[in-house]
């Protein structure tokens, strides 16, 4: 699988390479300050301290990648090594160009577009609906009419009472104008619900009226079903891209290949170096030399005769370095005693 990701022959040459990688070290320096803790100027030169001091290998049987760390402080080499794995895990997830990432990335951006689109044909409907109070077009036709045939029906009942008190009671009779009163009441409310020619071409912000008119809402009806579609239309395309970016994301997070640790870092228990069995082979090799030439050395020395000046010279020299012990080995006598002698009588005291 990475090898179709980034076009190589194997997993672990893909993962040797991306952990050698500049930006997996630049960071490791950069979270562990190892430009001070190797006492360097240069990052360029602490990356190579690093690299000498990290031991990255491949088993090519098993695909298995060991990552070995020698550091002065164990808990550091612990956790540099801890961070390469997760370095590597973070680095495969951005340079992965898998097929199922770029949809991803084609759906996530046209998944913005289309929430921009959506946001305006929401602001768009919203400010004509409320603009020209058209909610519910269909649902407000439907009530206005049955409200307007109510009136109707009253009008013509009022008419036929006013009609009945006219032939009984003169004009200026009480009943008489308070049924003329509501007839005229009655005729203006149909009227304002039917609407006039004349309202047809004012405009809803100039006009009064809380709600339009019969005659207005054919006219309304055209415009609030196109930005009602628009919406819709809008809402559907938003929600089929939001469920095809989630399997998007789905299938990216599959073909990603990821690092499985099979043994996590653990802390280092003892010293990787010095090798302390090479260091007394090599004491022990040159304590035999040394030996083996000063016993041979003073043989030739006792060879010599005394008035040798070769043997006057190594005479002397011998003369001067048991001396030079002597003197050593007093001086430290002399100076434990004190010390000892200080420190009794601070105790005394």
């Amino acid at each position: 699988m990475a090898a179709n990701v980034l076009g190589m022959k194997s997993t672990g040459a893909l993962f040797l390479g991306l952990l050698r990688s500049r930006t997996v070290e630049e960071h490791i320096i950069e979270q562990f300050r190892l430009q001070s803790v190797y006492w360097v100027r240069y990052r360029q030169d602490a990356r190579k301290v690093l690299n000498s001091r990290t031991d990255l290998v491949e088993d090519r049987k098993s695909g298995i990648i060991t990552i070995t760390v020698r550091d002065r402080d164990p808990q550091r080499a612990h956790d540099i090594a801890q961070a390469y794995v997760e370095e590597l895990n973070h680095l495969v997830s951005q340079v992965s160009t898998s097929s199922a990432r770029r949809e991803r990335v084609f759906i996530e951006q046209r998944l913005s577009a289309v929430k921009a689109d959506l946001e305006d044909a929401e602001q768009q409907f919203s400010a004509f609906a409320s603009k020209n109070t058209a909610l519910d077009i269909k649902e407000q036709t439907k009530a206005m009419v049955e409200s307007a045939a109510l009136l109707q029906g009253q009008l013509i009942a009022a008419q036929s009472e006013l009609e009945g008190l006219v032939q009984i009671y003169n004009p200026n009779n009480v009943r008489v104008r308070s049924a003329q009163a509501r007839v005229d009441e009655l005729k203006r409310q149909l009227s304002k619900i039917s609407g006039t020619d004349a309202s047809l071409a004012a405009d809803a912000s100039q006009s009064n009226d809380q709600y339009p008119s019969i005659r207005k809402l054919p006219l309304l009806g055209v415009q609030w079903a196109d930005l009602y579609r628009r919406v819709k239309i809008q809402e559907t395309v938003y929600e089929l891209l939001n469920q095809q970016y989630e399997l998007a994301r789905i299938q990216e997070v599959k073909e990603v290949p990821t690092v499985n640790v099979v043994d996590p870092a653990d802390l280092p228990e003892k010293k990787s170096w010095p090798p302390r069995l090479l260091i007394i082979a090599l004491l022990t090799v040159l304590s035999l030399a040394a030996a083996a030439v000063t016993i041979v050395g003073s043989e030739k020395i006792q060879s010599l005769e005394p008035d040798d000046p070769r043997r006057q010279l190594a005479m002397s020299a011998t003369e001067g370095l048991t001396q030079f012990r002597t003197r050593v080995a007093t001086h430290r006598f002399f100076g434990r005693s004190i010390d000892a002698k200080a420190s009794s009588n601070g105790t005394e005291q």
